[in-house]
């Protein structure tokens, strides 16, 4: 199992690398801006915050962008979530489905090793991209923070980078559930849940009836501007995110394990 393990992080190391380069660069390049936009930030915190819904569902209504906490959930915070998420629904859109589509399964299950135990050294190596990939985008936002002499309370930009991590969990369970079903590679299918679940969050945070609703959604519980406006992030939103991950885990094993394989 440790060599499955090795051999998928082998493979999925340059995505990784360009994967977490990308966000991480763009998001210390948006972390410098600020500093160039001091003099102009009171004057648009006041403006964007008077847009209505667009400024309730990036929480510019509750958090002005006039300070580096505001600027850093409101831009760099929509940077990070939509690149780790999709990152993450990427890979784990293709982690089982690859062995039957490259009909390299053929090879690998005819070696003593179980499918249970090839789906736990699946998992395993796709936690330790997104781990991997979280600590890479924290190494380029701290530069960006030094340059302009200026950063958030530590303590929310690691509860906010954590919760992100979860976010990333969640999101990566649902598309490896996914993958179990498919026999072909369908990255596609997993950028579109990720974007999907992405807008599901906005609409909710702009509709007052769907306010409850949105604590289905990974995104829910890793909202940049509530975690640095020190807001209640609801139970509901983390007990909701355990049960999906509990019940994809579970679908996933029993689906692949007793899966009939094509053979052509």
């Amino acid at each position: 199992m440790l060599i499955l393990l090795k051999h998928e992080l082998k493979q999925n190391y340059k995505s990784l690398i360009i994967w977490s380069l990308s966000v991480g660069i763009m998001g210390m390049f948006c972390i410098c801006l600020y500093s160039s936009m001091t003099e102009d930030m009171a004057a648009l915190s006041e403006s964007f915050s008077n847009m209505g819904a667009f400024s309730d569902a990036f929480g510019m209504s509750t958090l002005g962008i006039g300070t580096i906490a505001g600027y850093f959930a409101t831009e760099v915070g929509v940077v990070h979530s939509l690149g780790s998420s999709m990152f993450a629904a990427v890979t784990a859109t293709t982690i089982l489905s690859k062995e039957e589509d490259g009909h390299t399964g053929e090879f690998l299950y005819s070696l003593p090793i179980s499918r249970g135990k090839v789906v736990v050294a699946k998992i395993c190596s796709m936690l330790i991209m997104i781990i991997v990939f979280t600590i890479i985008t924290v190494a380029c936002y701290i530069p960006g923070f030094v340059y302009i002499d200026a950063h958030p309370e530590w303590e929310l930009f690691v509860i906010f980078m954590l919760s992100q991590l979860l976010m990333n969990v969640e999101i990566m369970f649902i598309c490896t559930m996914i993958s179990a079903f498919v026999k072909r590679n369908m990255p596609g299918t997993g950028l579109g849940i990720a974007l999907l679940l992405y807008a599901y969050d906005l609409i909710g945070r702009v509709a007052s009836e769907m306010e409850d609703a949105i604590t289905i959604g990974p995104f829910s519980y890793c909202n940049a501007t509530e975690i640095f406006a020190k807001e209640t992030i609801p139970g509901t939103a983390y007990i909701f995110g355990t049960i999906i991950i509990v019940f994809t885990v579970i679908l996933t094993f029993i689906k692949y394990t007793k899966k009939d394989f094509a053979s052509y």
